[in-house]
């Protein structure tokens, strides 16, 4: 009678955990909705009550205004700055990160040492760096924000790519090595292959890091190379909120995230697993 009920009771839990997790979703993709639907609204159609879940007629007047203010230019500057620092982190980060790993260079605790920076506040170093920053003429341009995310983003590249690279089989380099390649064929050749699901994961979360900064970019920046996330508060003000804009400026800021999520959506399970300790 047991042996009977026993199918039956999994149904149910199963049915209930599918459930839950189908209201728990819903839960996190209603902000989502909502935020795209505001794009499409007119103002009457925002301060409309009871709300109103679906526009009346679809308005891509909000996105139109963005790109005929120059608003737009702001999401470039991020592509531009995110793109190219986490691009300079990856090669950089992995080859230190191979040095660490393959050749113990620092000793034991050099390791944690580094990844202690990518721990210490923001709020606790930006004025030293803009006060540097204007010493060197580094306000408002690329240069200055690519090589601070640049440096910020290197702890974290190398802590990641050291685990990655010590899960690879020295036999296999080795092999390599006696085959005639050199150190830099190994690295390029062994060594990226086998850690390519880690490398995109880590360039992921590294680039948005660089693409969500707000502190930096807001104390560094003036009118050249706005940001997306300093652009966004421009649009609240005193007195009332442009929410058409910053809903519509929000969905072409998600955009490049999204895109590279869905890219690298197939390396970033197994890369952030990757270098899980096995038991």
């Amino acid at each position: 009678m047991r042996v009977a009920k026993l199918p039956a009771r999994k149904a149910r839990i199963l049915a209930l955990r599918y459930l839950g997790a189908g209201v728990v979703t819903l839960l996190f993709l209603f902000p989502v909705y909502w935020l795209f639907m505001i794009s499409f609204k007119t103002p009457d159609e925002i301060y409309h009550v009871p709300p109103l879940w679906i526009p009346g007629q679809i308005q891509f007047s909000n996105y139109y205004v963005l790109f005929k203010d120059g608003d737009v230019l702001a999401i470039l500057n991020s592509l531009v700055v995110a793109g190219v620092s986490s691009g300079v982190a990856i090669v950089l980060g992995t080859l230190c990160a191979y040095s660490l790993a393959r050749f113990g260079t620092g000793g034991e605790n050099l390791a944690m040492w580094i990844i202690s920076q990518r721990m210490i506040p923001p709020i606790a170093v930006v004025f030293p760096i803009f006060l540097i920053y204007v010493y060197f003429g580094l306000v408002d341009g690329y240069f200055g924000l690519i090589l601070l995310y640049t440096a910020f983003n290197l702890p974290y590249v190398i802590w990641m790519m050291r685990g990655y690279i010590v899960d690879v089989p020295l036999e296999l380099e080795e092999s390599a090595l006696v085959d005639g390649l050199n150190r830099w064929e190994v690295i390029w050749k062994v060594v990226f292959p086998m850690v390519r699901p880690g490398l995109m994961a880590t360039s992921v979360f590294t680039f948005v890091f660089a693409w969500n900064d707000f502190l930096f970019a807001l104390v560094l920046t003036r009118t050249e190379v706005i940001t997306f996330p300093v652009m966004l508060t421009h649009y609240f003000g005193g007195q009332s909120n442009f929410w058409a804009k910053i809903a519509a400026m929000s969905v072409l800021g998600t955009l490049p995230i999204f895109v590279a999520v869905s890219v690298m959506q197939r390396y970033l399970v197994r890369g952030i697993s990757l270098g899980a300790v096995k038991g």
